[in-house]
């Protein structure tokens, strides 16, 4: 094992994965709420819960966090709806999370084990790692 780095490298280091947690959950809805408005032409708490894998209670907690974001709204009995702030995170989310498929996918890595993994990747990536990913995709044509 090497030296361990200096102590406020590493707890920046840390700090930036506890930040990227707690946004992680909010960019997941983001995108697939407007996945399911694209796809289907609305977003119901069920249909999110579903398709996210928790219980209809977790969803409506976290899409009253995207509210409180400014990042949806929701209508009773109608759905919910992404703000114009919440497409445009929908959209930054979208297109890291193609960039991270496409990096592992250039590597060698199963489409699906691709689509799996960068779901987590897409989170704590860093804008210089992401330019990084798009120049080697570049260079390799």
């Amino acid at each position: 094992m090497g030296k361990l780095p200096a102590e406020g490298t590493q707890a920046r280091r840390f700090g930036k994965t506890r930040s990227a947690q707690s946004t992680a959950l909010l960019e997941d809805y983001a995108e697939l709420i407007a996945d399911l408005l694209e796809g289907e032409g609305e977003a119901r708490p069920t249909d999110i819960a579903r398709r996210l894998g928790v219980s209809h209670a977790t969803a409506i907690k976290t899409i009253a966090r995207l509210k409180r974001a400014g990042l949806a709204t929701a209508r009773p009995y109608r759905g919910v709806f992404l703000t114009e702030k919440g497409h445009e995170l929908a959209d930054r989310v979208r297109v890291r999370h193609r960039l991270v498929v496409d990096v592992l996918r250039a590597l060698g890595v199963p489409t699906e084990s691709a689509e799996a993994d960068a779901e987590g990747i897409e989170h704590y990536v860093s804008e210089n790692t992401l330019k990084a990913f798009a120049q080697f995709l570049k260079a390799k044509g």
